[in-house]
């Protein structure tokens, strides 16, 4: 199928009005920010900041994993399609260290106002006990330096071979990006799973749920398919990315954001249905919470917003590709994804509801820290091509025959016999 289809036919937009945008976002978001925390300073209630940062953090946090589970997959099953967006998924999955780490350290700094578990004496809290020397407050900054060690080494890895393949299309590179990716895939699951744990789920650390890693996974890659399909689309209309992205290269996007909705929804309806069934106190508190104030009317919103509006959308199969009605779902999936993290977050605080007067600061938190992360985005992706430039699979992302080029290079190698 050509890549020449309906949507790169179409002139490309004009984005020179747009540049402004990080840096507008930089400035006002800091500005909230700011104010947020001199507020909260100011009433002693640095918590309420920074839990507004850090469910900022877990948003942006959440795509760049989903980005990085998305090169190894590229790797893992030697896939064609997904050449064309492997590159700039490269760099998005990079901004985990150190630029993620570095926004991670407010987190660190108020842990003891964001954890409660941090001011709680281990002999008088037998829960708090149960899981030392994790829950302290070295155990925590410990456990942390971890996690960013291993995503620099696996997201600094993919992009370092990644670009030596594009120098020299060595096979060794190839097989390097192979390996990081096979063993990497078994870390990526345990560290995502343990991040998600101790930087959320520990907020009300009295909760148990074997499914809350699963959970964190499915939405992480859920929302890093929804950015991805985004900056695909754009990059198409630009004709930067024509060379590699057919039609039928965003049916299969549209098909993982479908699977992945589904598969999200699954994990929070059996995490909700295991707890639930089991009538355990200890553990249907969490769900209780969230059933006063407008925390209830929020998970009406997600049930509706997070699986029925989507599924229903991304089900027929021409839809997938049509970009005018996929990219306002894409936004769709981020504006649930970050009230789906609030929904995570925010009850340890305000059990009896979010108070609306606050809403500012999340917002600012967002704001800012999707500036700053789009600028070192766009400084990646201009500083390197666009796409892999020897990737094994580049012929087959273009559409050509690898049969059809070894017969031409056969026919030009001598005449009649």
């Amino acid at each position: 199928m050509s890549s020449h289809n309906e949507n790169s036919k179409l002139p490309p937009l004009d984005l020179s009005g747009w540049r402004w945008l990080p840096t507008f976002l930089m400035v006002v978001g800091g500005f909230l920010t700011l104010v947020g925390a001199l507020l909260s300073n100011h009433y002693n209630n640095l918590r309420e900041f920074g839990t507004s940062w850090l469910m900022a953090f877990m948003f942006y946090y959440s795509i760049a994993l989903g980005a990085l589970f998305m090169v190894m997959i590229h790797h893992l099953t030697d896939a064609g399609w997904s050449v064309g967006i492997r590159r700039f998924s490269e760099h998005i999955a990079s901004l985990l260290f150190p630029w993620l780490a570095i926004l991670f350290l407010p987190v660190a700094l108020l842990g003891k106002r964001i954890y409660a578990w941090m001011t709680i004496d281990p002999a008088q809290n037998n829960v708090v006990a149960a899981k030392l020397p994790i829950f302290t407050v070295p155990g925590f900054w410990i456990c942390s330096a971890i996690f960013f060690a291993v995503w620099w080494v696996l997201s600094s890895q993919l992009s370092r071979w990644s670009l030596k393949q594009d120098e020299s299309g060595s096979v060794e590179c190839t097989r390097k990006l192979r390996w990081y990716s096979g063993w990497g895939i078994v870390a990526y699951a345990a560290v995502l799973t343990l991040s998600g744990v101790l930087w959320m789920k520990s907020l009300q650390y009295q909760w148990f749920s074997a499914m809350h890693g699963v959970y964190f996974f499915s939405t992480c890659a859920w929302s890093g398919l929804a950015t991805i399909y985004v900056i695909a689309a754009v990059l198409l209309r630009q004709g930067t990315l024509a060379p590699v992205l057919q039609k039928n290269y965003f049916y299969f996007i549209g098909v993982l954001m479908l699977g992945f909705t589904l598969f999200s929804a699954y994990a929070e309806f059996a995490q909700y249905f295991v707890v639930w069934n089991a009538n355990v106190p200890e553990e249907t508190f969490w769900y209780l919470i969230r059933e006063h104030g407008n925390w209830w009317w929020l998970s009406m919103l997600l049930i509706a917003g997070k699986f029925f509006v989507p599924f229903f959308i991304l089900l027929p199969a021409a839809v997938k590709t049509n970009f005018k009605v996929i990219i306002p779902t894409c936004i769709l999936i981020w504006a649930m994804h970050a009230l789906d993290i609030a929904f995570n977050v925010f009850p340890a605080l305000h059990d009896q509801g979010y108070h609306l007067k606050w809403i500012w600061l999340p917002l600012g938190c967002l704001m800012l820290m999707g500036g700053f992360l789009a600028k070192i985005f766009l400084h990646k992706f201009n500083s390197h091509p666009p796409y892999p430039q020897r990737d094994p699979r580049l012929l087959e992302a273009m559409g050509v025959s690898q049969h059809a080029v070894r017969d031409l290079m056969a026919a030009n190698t001598g005449g009649a016999k």
